[in-house]
């Protein structure tokens, strides 16, 4: 098949090539000469199966022929007997054994990270190990470089890499995957000097930038019918720049760095490699732009030398359009536009980008047209409905269950879906609207099943309590105990209430995903030691964000959304490279916590700008495409974005090139992108909404509420259409799931002591500090469930124990008390109306008058609010006086007063001297006879204390398309 050489034999394809197309013509016209019998000598090396899978489908499409041995990179281990080099280990069983040895480090030295950063370490860890054996670098050599270490931080660095050593060493029973790949390689370029094959040996596709995969590389270009076949090599580049990449620290983020380096590998010069085929290039004035534009950081000098010899760049440009969008949004549906067209022309188009978030964002967007892009990435098996499931089922084994947490669980779709999915939907909703309005917010057993028991559901509610209450498992437990608990609990979830039916967990394409990672995981499961709650479900959620789903049902054939490694294998009409914004494309590298740069270059590691070179390259193979799109968001949520340095660097050649037509060129590609981007805001441009008027409705009168109690007046002065919302529409808000240590919630418990206390000083309990502080603790300890507010309201109790001990002994001296949380009530006629009220206390004097008593956790109203808006004391004194509380005749109320346990204690009197009870009760016949006349309307934040106090029904009224200058529109409802 080839003619013998000196030199190794390498061959190349310029970018923008359809790589596996042009592949396949050059083995086809090699061979074409020598029988049939020629091409299925051939033994084809590729590094990915999506190339593999290309290949076989290009032959496929004919003529008919007999095919290549095609193989893949990792599968040349099969010519190798298993009793030389042994199968590899598991990679998540080495992950579990390492995961065990940094546990046990930081035990030793918690000082050296936290141990959140656990599994983190571990798997750094694991990447360092398999880049030490890829690259056959021992860690003797690691722990001989010098460094200066004051904190002692790479003396523990190297101890702990010593620990690990056992992995390295080639005499280890089970090696490592990337080990076991290195002796293969190590073993068949060994054996080939002694016996080199005599049929064709192609390694095609691979730009080397590993290892062992460069030596398989250099082992098959010296054999006598070996070759190399490189993707993406630039041909534009001068060859006296090609020495400017010998410098790993300044180059390697240079799309060419790789092939420099396998060069010198093989001795050879940029002018030894020759083209594979004579496939062109789809647009060669655009590959000698963008070699212009990436040339190494060093020589961005020679732009000015080399740049006005450029020519065509209206010919490089005209397939190129710019995509500058104000946001990602903008960005994505510009996208989506570009590709709905693409789908009615019938063009094949693929968006590459590395971001997910944006991929997901176009689906989104395509979504509204039915169009479902074939995503090769699939989804993230976490985010799948049994990833999300099994991840929410772990948290169970950790804490204390929440209502949270527990109908987040009982609402999945796959929660109770083996039978009567309705029933237990509409069993969760009641179940919900009891924990928002009632409790507990840390349900239990008996809790549940009382709630079950109520509501005549006493199957589900004790599936529900056995299922999932008392679940917590503290301490350390082994590993595969903790997978069994997982999965029996979640199948228990799936089958739900009714033990006689079957669930299928595994059925859909997700279960069968998360199904083969956990049979990994059991397999693995005896290296994983113990872990606690915590530990697991961290590691758990860590290997599940390593799988995806690919879905079912069937996409668009001709819309695609390939990540950066399949665009070097397909090919497309349209390429459309998304996302171009530094620190995305290309990605930030991730920080190594044990080697730095210099360290790295040193022990002959890969440096962090390998990624960074490796995305330049998938960017220069791209960008060369027939018609292309860079698309970019000048903006994300937070701030303004960075370009990405490649289309940095594009952008400013061409506009530092006008007398060739760059400036002008920049500018039409832009203004083919600024085209999209009108078209997307039009899609996105809506009728101007007209604003509604500021509310006040009328209701029907016999729809207006007939009775109130005294803490709702304030809100019907204040805010009308609150009583309106509440009581008319029976409208209320729900309350959050997880009740938080509120000011309503610290108001409620303070009166419960404050009750407990007084009423046990009554029966003879002295009044003094410990008495009130102990009871105070028992109170706090059975009806708050929160350690840290329990604390807080303790210490604000014990700062004001004394200021109200000393007031209320001085109460005592002038009466006793007679009631707690009394129950009152006050009937009108003309109109019928009733006035309730509870009173959190009532002394009697020694001469028979009453004394009202308030408690407030917060500031007390003043003298002005009690007047004119919280008339809470002023109405109590005149249902007093009437004979409205329960069991207390009617008599004259001596005073009425809020006593304040806030930060500043004391008393604030009710002014019932200038406010007197008839003066008081004649205010509020009139307020309520206005309020039940048809003509009255209930007005919207009629007299807020703040502007910018909320209230609970402000969205109700559409707060915000109207302030309160706005003069009130009466609507008469029927």
């Amino acid at each position: 098949m080839f003619e013998p050489q000196d030199k190794a034999r390498v061959f190349a394809l310029a970018p923008g090539v359809d790589f596996p197309h042009a592949l396949v013509d050059g083995l086809t016209t090699r061979t074409s000469d020598n029988g049939p019998l020629a091409l299925a000598r051939v033994e084809l090396i590729v590094n990915t199966r999506r190339m593999a899978r290309r290949i076989r489908a290009l032959f496929d499409a004919g003529p008919a022929t007999l095919l290549p041995r095609i193989r893949l990179v990792t599968d040349l281990g099969e010519d190798v007997a298993l009793d030389r080099i042994p199968p590899a280990v598991s990679p998540l069983q080495r992950r579990l054994e390492l995961v065990q040895l940094v546990a046990r480090f930081l035990d030793a030295a918690p000082d050296f990270a936290p141990r959140s950063a656990l599994y983190d370490l571990a798997d750094s860890l694991a990447a360092l190990l398999a880049e030490m054996q890829g690259e056959s670098v021992p860690p003797d050599r690691i722990a001989e470089l010098e460094t200066e270490d004051q904190s002692g931080h790479w003396a523990r660095t190297t101890a702990f890499l010593s620990i690990v050593q056992q992995y390295c060493d080639a005499s280890h029973a089970a090696p490592d995957p990337e080990a076991r790949q290195r002796r293969i390689v190590e073993h068949l370029a060994q054996k080939w000097k002694t016996f080199p094959p005599t049929h064709p040996v192609i390694v095609a596709g691979s730009t080397g930038s590993r290892g062992t995969t460069q030596l398989l590389m250099q082992a098959v270009a010296k054999l006598p019918q070996g070759a190399l076949v490189l993707p993406g090599f630039d041909f534009d580049m001068p060859e006296a720049l090609w020495a400017e990449l010998d410098d790993a620290a300044l180059a390697e983020d240079h799309p060419q760095y790789r092939f420099r380096t396998l060069m010198r590998g093989l001795d050879l010069a940029p002018v030894d490699i020759r083209p594979w085929s004579a496939a062109p290039p789809p647009c060669p004035a655009r590959n000698r732009l963008i070699s212009l534009a990436l040339r190494p950081a060093p020589v961005t000098d020679q732009w000015l030398r080399d740049g006005p010899m450029l020519k065509g760049l209206d010919t490089a440009t005209r397939g190129v359009t710019l995509v500058e969008a104000p946001g990602a949004r903008e960005e994505a549906l510009a996208i989506a536009l570009r590709l709905r067209q693409a789908a009615e022309d019938g063009q094949k188009a693929a968006l590459i980008t590395p971001d997910r978030m944006l991929t997901r964002r176009v689906t989104a967007a395509l979504d509204r047209w039915s169009i479902k892009p074939d995503d090769s990435a699939g989804e993230p098996l976490q985010l799948s409905p049994i990833g999300r499931l099994m991840r929410h089922v772990a948290v169970l084994f950790e804490e204390r269950l929440t209502a949270e947490s527990l109908l987040t669980i009982l609402k999945h779709p796959l929660t109770h879906s083996a039978a009567g999915r309705g029933d237990h939907l509409r069993l969760t909703r009641e179940f919900e609207l009891h924990l928002r309005r009632k409790g507990p917010p840390y349900p239990d057993a008996r809790a549940v099943r009382a709630w079950g028991a109520a509501q005549g559901a006493e199957d589900w509610a004790s599936w529900v309590a056995d299922t999932f209450t008392g679940r917590e498992l503290p301490g350390d437990l082994a590993f595969t105990t903790r997978l069994e608990a997982h999965l029996n609990l979640t199948m228990l979830a799936v089958q739900g209430s009714d033990s006689s039916v079957e669930a299928h967990l595994w059925a859909q394409a997700d279960g069968q995903a998360a199904k083969h990672l956990i049979d990994a995981l059991l397999e693995a499961a005896p290296a994983g030691g113990a872990l606690s709650a915590y530990d697991y479900a961290d590691l758990f959620g860590a290997v599940l964000s390593g799988g995806e789903v690919r879905e079912v049902e069937t996409p668009h054939p001709d819309i695609l959304i390939w990540g950066t490694l399949e665009a070097r294998v397909q090919g497309a009409d349209l390429l459309i490279l998304a996302g171009l914004n530094d620190g995305n494309w290309p990605e930030a590298p991730s920080p190594d916590p044990w080697l730095n740069r210099k360290m790295r270059l040193e022990a002959g590691l890969l440096l962090p700008e390998r990624r960074i070179g490796l995305s330049a390259h998938d960017f220069q193979q791209a960008v060369a495409a027939q018609e292309v799109w860079l698309t970019r968001a000048t903006r994300s949520d937070e701030a303004e974005t960075v370009a990405s340095r490649w289309l940095n660097r594009l952008t400013n050649l061409l506009a530092g090139l006008p007398k060739q037509g760059g400036a002008a060129a920049l500018e039409a590609m832009r203004d083919r992108g600024r085209h999209w981007l009108a078209l997307a805001a039009a899609t996105e441009d809506t009728a101007e909404a007209r604003a509604v008027p500021r509310p006040a409705p009328r209701p029907p009168v016999a729809a207006r509420p007939r009775k109130l109690s005294v803490t709702e007046i304030q809100r019907l002065i204040r805010d009308p259409y609150a009583i309106y919302a509440r009581h008319v529409l029976k409208l209320r808000p729900l309350e959050p799931l997880m009740r938080t240590p509120d000011a309503l919630v610290r108001g409620i418990v303070t009166h419960d002591v404050m009750e407990r206390f007084i009423k046990d000083s009554v029966a003879g309990a002295p009044l003094s500090r410990d008495r009130l502080i102990d009871t105070a603790r028992a109170v706090l300890e059975a009806k708050v469930p929160w350690p840290a507010a329990r604390l807080m309201w303790l210490a604000r109790l014990e700062r004001v124990a004394d200021a109200f001990l000393s007031d209320e002994r001085r109460r005592r001296e002038t009466g006793d008390p007679v009631a707690f949380e009394r129950d009152g009530a006050l009937p009108m006629t003309a109109p019928e109306f009733a006035l309730t009220c509870q009173a959190d206390r009532i002394d009697r004097g020694a001469t028979g008058g009453l004394r009202i008593y308030d408690y407030k956790t917060g500031a007390p109203p003043s003298k002005d609010r009690q007047t004119h808006f919280d008339k809470q004391l002023l109405l109590e004194t005149v249902i007093a006086e009437n004979g409205g509380f329960s069991g207390l005749e009617p008599a004259p109320v001596e005073t009425a007063c809020y006593i304040g346990l806030g930060t500043r204690p004391g008393e604030v009197p009710a002014p019932i001297g200038e406010e007197p009870p008839e003066k008081v009760w004649a205010e509020f016949r009139a307020l309520i006879a206005s309020y039940l006349s048809p003509d009255q309307g209930f007005l919207s934040r009629r007299a807020m204390f703040e502007a910018r106090e909320s209230g609970d029904y402000d969205q109700l009224a559409r707060f915000g398309e109207w302030d309160i200058t706005q003069e009130p529109v009466a609507e008469d409802l029927t």
